[in-house]
């Protein structure tokens, strides 16, 4: 038993950090099935990743004629038939067989969506979370609870939650069956026109502050504001000296 301040941790980080196809997987994954964060997969993955090791180390024991692990094997094919996860004809092989999809599929959250009390499974969850959502007469708040073999006829909405109504709107129609989605594929935006400024192209001016129009320089037919002003004219415009003319 550890310190209450620290409990034991109940899952395992990915042993390397940055694997761009894992990374990838992953968050298919958790966008597919509505999950809060990887945290609560990487849960799911040491809970299938524990009953892989159970199932190998047993393989290993019974060609010893252990009849400690015979019992043992027993136990672990049972606790997969309550969850729903094999056959009642399963050996050890089928444990191995299991994937992380088919734990996934029984969580509360996924189970809740796919009867249709949901438009998306994200919303499914927020329903769990907020209480609308009864299992068996007793509400849970859990999206992650794992359901058994015949729990899924159990899940409805709470009595006194207000999408008991058929007319609520954040209630589905009835004969709503649930779709879980692949992931979107994200594509690199092509042909993205520029900023303008410094190796901009085709791109457009940024708008001066407070709304104003750039001023167009002056016409060749318009006299320039300064020599509208009356400004001395300089060059060629320039008059002859009056010395000049006396001489």
């Amino acid at each position: 038993m550890g310190d209450p301040k620290f409990p034991i941790r109940k899952y395992d980080r990915p042993s390397h950090p940055w694997e761009g196809e894992r990374i990838k997987r992953e968050s298919n994954l958790v966008f597919k099935y509505g999950l809060k964060n990887k945290k609560e997969l990487w849960k799911v993955q040491s809970f299938l990743r524990e009953i892989r090791r159970q199932a190998r180390t047993l393989q290993a024991k019974n060609r010893t004629g252990d009849k400690q692990s015979s019992k043992e094997t027993q136990a672990l094919i049972l606790k997969c038939q309550r969850l729903g996860l094999v056959q009642e004809t399963a050996d050890l092989n089928d444990l191995l067989l299991i994937g992380l999809e088919d734990l996934l599929s029984r969580r509360l959250q996924t189970v809740a969506f796919k009867k249709g009390m949901a438009h998306t499974v994200t919303q499914a969850r927020q329903f769990i979370v907020h209480g609308h959502v009864n299992l068996g007469g007793r509400r849970f708040t859990v999206p992650g609870y794992l359901l058994r073999k015949g729990e899924d006829e159990l899940v409805t909405y709470s009595e006194l939650s207000p999408l008991t109504s058929d007319m609520h709107p954040m209630r589905p129609e009835p004969g709503f069956v649930g779709v879980l989605k692949e992931a979107r594929q994200e594509t690199e935006e092509q042909g993205r026109p520029g900023r303008g400024g410094r190796g901009g192209r085709g791109g457009r001016r940024p708008p001066l502050r407070g709304g104003r129009r750039p001023t167009q320089p002056p016409s060749a037919g318009r006299p320039s504001p300064v020599a509208a002003k009356g400004a001395e004219p300089s060059g060629a415009d320039a008059p002859a000296d009056s010395g000049s003319e006396s001489k």
